[in-house]
């Protein structure tokens, strides 16, 4: 047991002679079960209809700011489909409500847009595929319990896409989050090196499955790690125009830009390039400089992220080896207004400081630039043996393992990234599942509202106030 009184703090000598005041684990895990008085477990599950909550279609519309015009369209198209399609494009809505909500006043490096379909397979630089968060473009210090809410709601919100019931997708919630509860538990008494060098492989992802699941994923993870993204995506993506390769134009969702086919902008274009190339470690440079730039295209990906930039940058080796870098466009993350402001003033960087602190291995073609324009950007490959998962075909049981594989995973990145996984511990318990259930209450009260939003964006659509187009 630990008592009050071992909640000290104990001076350790450096080699260099000069002392550094750090708080033991045990005391972290003291002052985690003192803030159950102050905000209790059981409080995390509440969510009531806020008054003078603002219109999630404002909010929404707000967030248009700054995208290009002609593809605002089809973002709310892919909003359109279901509650479920309609929360991954609305992180911002959430965010709103969530500094809305209990939460403990620990933060850490948060996903700032924590859904099941924001994780998966991908290769590390070792090239061995791994199960982890892989998307961060909202990505800042935030409440931990804003990644945990937004993970479990999303549960119950595919659950229902599935036509799962919600005493299957609100266990499945539970479940969740128990595992980010025990594993931040087993985390917390961990040293740091070993946290930073903790992953999931695939092959512990697999033994988690069910086990009629396991075969056909254990293939298709297989088949991802014995390809390279770029030479996969090159036919799909490319071919030979008169003589040269150029990027295929599939309109709307590729096409080129005719402000880029100027000799001029293949000037600012080769600048833009070296720009990026200054944030990359000199090996990586290296690398990157036996690849020519041939041609660049604009790709509509994601759904939150539709109306964003995203350039595509297709550049070949001399051997015609192709390699697919992907420029995406980086503003504000929508975590920013409620949790402060980023101590990054280039979001491109807070993006990818942001992954490399809670992601166990990172692209290494990762870095950041800023256009003529101003405009600001994350650089990474487009595609790199990356899984992505199947959510819309998940059973209940396929769902669960899933979910807790999620929950797992969280709490690594968590714990990975700050000091205080031992407080969120102490807070959340080792027995006791009160949190666990408030977040089960949680996600399907939650739920429920995104299932009203979904419907207000129905009706704005109807009634013409909002364009929206179903692209293929």
């Amino acid at each position: 047991m630990v008592h009050a009184e071992d909640a000290i703090k104990t001076s350790v000598s450096s080699a260099s002679g000069h002392s550094a005041n750090f708080v033991t684990p045990n005391a972290r895990l003291v002052e985690g079960k003192v803030l159950r008085d102050k905000i209790p477990r059981e409080q995390q599950g509440r969510w009531n209809e806020i008054e003078r909550r603002r219109d999630p279609i404002d909010l929404l519309r707000e967030s248009d700011d700054g995208r290009m015009k002609k593809l605002i369209p089809i973002r709310y198209g892919r909003m359109l489909p279901s509650p479920f399609a309609f929360y991954r494009g609305a992180a911002g809505v959430m965010a709103a409500d969530l500094v809305r909500t209990p939460a403990t006043g620990l933060k850490v490096q948060a996903c700032g847009d924590c859904h099941l379909v924001n994780f998966g397979g991908f290769a590390t630089p070792e090239r061995s595929i791994i199960f982890d968060i892989n998307d961060f473009d909202e990505t800042a210090p935030a409440p931990w319990e804003w990644d945990v809410k937004r993970l479990v709601a999303s549960i119950v919100l595919a659950a229902r896409s599935n036509g799962i019931s919600d005493h299957r997708g609100r266990d499945s919630a539970v479940n969740c989050a128990r595992r980010y509860r025990e594993h931040m538990r087993k985390f917390f008494k961990m040293s740091p090196l070993a946290i930073w060098y903790a992953k999931t492989e695939a092959s512990d992802f697999i033994e988690s499955l069910p086990t009629a699941m396991q075969r056909s994923t254990r293939k298709r993870i297989d088949k991802a790690a014995n390809r390279s993204g770029s030479e996969s995506d090159f036919p799909n993506l490319a071919a030979s125009v008169g003589g040269q390769i150029r990027i295929t134009e599939q309109p709307p969702l590729i096409f080129h830009e005719r402000a880029t086919s100027t000799p001029e902008a293949e000037v600012s274009l080769e600048q833009l390039l070296h720009i990026y190339r200054q944030s990359l470690d000199e090996d990586r440079r290296m690398l990157l400089d036996r690849y020519q730039l041939v041609d660049v295209a604009i790709k509509v990906v994601g759904v939150g992220s539709v109306g964003r930039r995203c350039w595509i940058a297709l550049m070949m080796s001399e051997g015609n080896h192709p390699l697919f870098l992907q420029f995406k466009e980086a503003v504000n993350s929508v975590l920013e207004a409620y949790a402060g402001k980023s101590r990054y003033d280039h979001h491109g960087q807070r993006v990818v400081m942001g992954q490399r602190l809670m992601q166990p291995a990172s692209d290494i073609f990762l870095g950041w630039v800023t256009a003529p324009n101003g405009r600001q950007f994350y650089v990474r490959q487009l595609h790199d043996a990356k899984i992505k998962p199947l959510v819309d075909t998940f059973d209940a049981e396929m769902l669960d393992a899933y979910a807790q594989a999620c929950g797992w995973v969280l709490a690594r990145a968590h714990a990975k990234a700050s000091e205080i996984s031992a407080t969120i511990s102490g807070y959340l318990g080792s027995s006791n599942d009160a949190f666990d259930t408030a977040m089960g209450s949680f996600a399907l009260a939650y739920a429920d509202q995104t299932e009203r939003d979904h419907a207000l964006l129905k009706a704005a659509v109807r009634e013409g106030r909002i364009a929206a187009i179903k692209d293929a």
